[in-house]
C-alpha cells in the first residue's frame, strides 16, 4: 500500500522539485515561473478542461452532492478567516486574501495530474468541474470582497461589473465554454480535437515545473504564525470538513466522493498570490502558505490516500 500511495505521490512532487532546482541554480531564469504559467493558463490548461469535458456526458458531470460537498468546505473556511482576520486587522482586502490562502485549492496544477494517477485519466471529471469551481465561483468570491476592501465610494454594481469583465477574458472560464459549444454543435473535426488533446498532455508536467519555479522564489518575511494557521486549516480542516459532507450527507458515486476530498486536502494554490501581488496586500503570507502547504501537503495527501 506505501508503495502504491509513493507511486502516486512522489511524481507529482518529483517535478514540482525539478522546477524548484532548476530555478534555484538559475538555469531558469527569474521569467521562467510567469512565461510557463502563461502558458499553461492561456494554452495547455483549457485545452486540456476542453479535451475532458467534450468527452463527458452530461449526466457524468451531473452531481451537485460533489458540488455542495466541495464547495461547503470552500466557503466555511473562507467566511471563517474572513471574519475572524477582518475584525483582528480591519482591513477587509486583507483578510480577503488570507481566507483565499485558507480554502483555495491547486486543483489545475496538482490536482489534474494527482487526480490522474490516482483514478485514472479516463476519470478526470471530478477534478475538471472542481478547476471549474475554484477559477470561476471561488476566485470571483475573493475578487468581490477584496474590490470591496478596495474600492470604497464605488457600487456593489460597479464592483460585480469589472469582475464580470474579469471573469469573461479568462481562458479557464471560456474554456469550458467552448466544450459546451462543441457538445452543443457536435462538431469535433479530428485535426482540431487531436490538437486540444495533443496540447492538453502539456499542462499537468508543465504546471507542476511552474508550481516548482514558483516556490523557489524568495519567500517575504512575515508572520510565521499566520502561515502556519492557514496551512492547517487548508491541509487538515478543510479536507475533513469535505469528507463528512461527502461521505455522510450528500449522495454521489464512490469516485466523486473520493476526488472531493483529494482535491480538498491539495495545497493552496497560486491564486491567492497572484491576487496579493495585483493588489498589494497579503503577498507575503499568501506566499508562504502556498509553500509550506505545498510543502507538507505531501504528507497530507498520502495519509488521506491510504485512508480512501
Amino acid at each position: 500500500m506505501l508503495l502504491a500511495i509513493a507511486n502516486i505521490v512522489l511524481p507529482v512532487f518529483a517535478l514540482i522539485f525539478a522546477g524548484y532546482f532548476l530555478r534555484w541554480r538559475r538555469i531558469l531564469s527569474d521569467v521562467a515561473c510567469r512565461e510557463l504559467n502563461r502558458f499553461v493558463v492561456f494554452l495547455a490548461l483549457p485545452a486540456l478542461m476542453i479535451d475532458i469535458l467534450v468527452n463527458s456526458s452530461c449526466e457524468t458531470l451531473y452531481q451537485p452532492g460533489f458540488l455542495y460537498a466541495f464547495e461547503l468546505g470552500v466557503f466555511i473556511l473562507f467566511f471563517g478567516v474572513l471574519v475572524v482576520h477582518w475584525l483582528k486587522n480591519k482591513d477587509l482586502a486583507a483578510a480577503s486574501i488570507d481566507a483565499t490562502s485558507a480554502s483555495y485549492a491547486n486543483t489545475g496544477y496538482i490536482g489534474i495530474p494527482l487526480c490522474a494517477l490516482t483514478f485514472g485519466t479516463e476519470n478526470l471529471a471530478p477534478t475538471m468541474v472542481s478547476v471549474i469551481l475554484t477559477v470561476s465561483v471561488n476566485f470571483a468570491a475573493s475578487i468581490i470582497f477584496i474590490e470591496m476592501g478596495t474600492q470604497s465610494g464605488k457600487s456593489m454594481w460597479s464592483t460585480l461589473g469589472h469582475v464580470a469583465v474579469s471573469l469573461c477574458k479568462n481562458p479557464l472560464i471560456v474554456a469550458p465554454a467552448i466544450a459546451a459549444l462543441f457538445l452543443m454543435t457536435g462538431w469535433q473535426p479530428y485535426g482540431v480535437t487531436q490538437s486540444v488533446k495533443i496540447l492538453g498532455g502539456a499542462a499537468s508536467p508543465c504546471a507542476l515545473v511552474a508550481t516548482g519555479i514558483f516556490l523557489a522564489e524568495r519567500q517575504e518575511k512575515t508572520s510565521v504564525g499566520a502561515s502556519i494557521e492557514l496551512t492547517l486549516l487548508k491541509l487538515v480542516a478543510q479536507p475533513l470538513i469535505v469528507w463528512y459532507f461527502a461521505f455522510y450527507v450528500f449522495e454521489m458515486p464512490p469516485l466523486w466522493a473520493k476526488s472531493a476530498v483529494i482535491l480538498s486536502a491539495l495545497p493552496t494554490g497560486t491564486g491567492p498570490f497572484m491576487l496579493a501581488e495585483l493588489y498589494g496586500r497579503g503577498r507575503g503570507i499568501a506566499s508562504r502558505t502556498i509553500f509550506l502547504s505545498t510543502l507538507f501537503g505531501i504528507l497530507t495527501l498520502a495519509v488521506w490516500l491510504t485512508y480512501l
